[in-house]
Order: structure tokens, then C-alpha cells, then sequence
């Protein structure tokens, strides 16, 4: 039996999202459910861990790197955040970004940042097909624009990388010691705006959570 177009893409699909690319769209669900519910992502992750051992709970098995990504983007949020941040356009605030997107940066980011085991270009690539599967192609630009440039900052022979690095920590310690400072809640999801990398526009919508391995 001959396979239908739509088989054949599906399955070239399935070839290329391998199992750490399930990995990082798990990573992206949890961090998006525990902004939403306002809870501790790790708490997420682990609720899930412990459901899963259930067959009868019906939840997919959490694979390591899944809790590796969830674990790390909570432990450096403020880090990773001012990265993001850094690279958006000045009348943007990452608190205005759809929360699907919010998420695909985080996981992006913590893997350029604190995981020498993925490449730059990796990372980017699967920041951009996380966008694309997740909504429409408004996001995948904007997303591609701030990991690459999050990537360029931070490569080896960027004589001001250092520097940036410490702006990011003065950053934090002067909100840190700020006594007006407040975390704002999450926000709702941006109005429709056109689309560009400096204006990401309306966001993806969110698929139902899903298994990783």
C-alpha cells in the first residue's frame, strides 16, 4: 500500500524530532503550566515523574533531560530572563510575550547558557521548529532573532562577552536591592501586533501536553 503524502511527511517528522527534541517540548508544557497555575515548575515536574510510575494515571514517563531543562531554567530564571530580555526591541517587555513563547525562550536560552553539550545552532533550530509546531509563523522569527543573538553574545570570540556578563549580574543585583522592586504577575497574552523580530505579534496557541519519549 502506497503511503499517502501525509503519512510520509508525518513520518519524516517523526525521524527528525527525536528524543531530545520530545524532551524540550515537555520542558516547554511544564514551564508553561506552572506559569500558568503560578506554581514551582520543579514541583511540576516532579508531580509528573511521580504520576507517570502509575500506569493507571495514564501520563507518559518524563524523560531525564525533560527534569534536567525544567530543574535548570527555575535554578537561573532571573539570568535567563535579562538574556531574553536584552534582545528585545525596546518597546517590548518579556512579560507581554505569549507564555507558549515565554517558555520556548527559556528553553533555549538555559541550553546556550548552561548546556555545553548542545551547540548554538541547535538550540536555535530547535527554538524555531518549537514555534513553528506550536502556533503559526509569527513567533519563529522573533524567537530565531533573540536565541541567535543570545548565541553571538556568548561565543567564544566575542571580545564583550564578558562585559555583557556582568551587565546581566549588575542587572539583577540592582533589582535585587531595589526595595520597590516587585515581580509582576504573568501577564496575558499580547494583543494581535504585526509580526516582526522586534514585534512578535499575536502568539501560538498551545497544544495539550504530550509524551517525550
Amino acid at each position: 500500500m502506497t503511503d499517502t503524502p501525509e503519512a510520509t511527511t508525518d513520518e519524516r517528522n517523526w525521524r527528525r524530532h527525536g528524543a531530545r527534541y520530545r524532551a524540550r517540548r515537555r520542558a516547554v508544557d511544564i514551564l508553561f503550566e506552572a506559569e500558568a497555575r503560578d506554581i514551582d515548575p520543579v514541583a511540576v515536574v516532579e508531580d509528573r515523574i511521580t504520576l507517570s510510575r502509575d500506569a493507571d494515571n495514564a501520563v507518559a514517563p518524563v524523560a531525564d533531560y525533560t527534569r534536567q531543562i525544567v530543574v535548570g531554567a527555575a535554578e537561573q530564571l532571573d539570568t535567563i530572563d535579562d538574556a531574553i530580555a536584552r534582545y528585545l526591541s525596546d518597546t517590548w517587555e518579556l512579560n507581554r510575550l505569549p507564555a507558549v513563547d515565554r517558555a520556548i525562550l527559556r528553553v533555549g536560552v538555559w541550553e546556550i547558557l548552561y548546556n555545553p553539550e548542545v551547540d548554538g545552532a541547535t538550540a536555535i533550530v530547535e527554538g524555531v521548529e518549537l514555534a513553528s509546531q506550536y502556533g503559526n509563523d509569527v513567533a519563529a522569527p522573533y524567537i530565531h532573532a533573540v536565541l541567535d543573538d543570545v548565541v553571538q553574545e556568548n561565543a567564544a570570540d566575542n571580545p564583550f562577552r564578558d562585559q555583557a556578563a556582568d551587565e546581566i549580574v549588575e542587572e539583577i543585583s540592582d533589582a535585587d536591592a531595589d526595595p520597590q522592586f516587585a515581580p509582576e504577575e504573568p501577564a496575558v497574552d499580547a494583543e494581535p501586533r504585526h509580526a516582526s523580530a522586534a514585534d512578535p505579534g499575536p502568539g501560538p496557541v498551545r497544544k495539550p501536553d504530550s509524551a517525550d519519549a
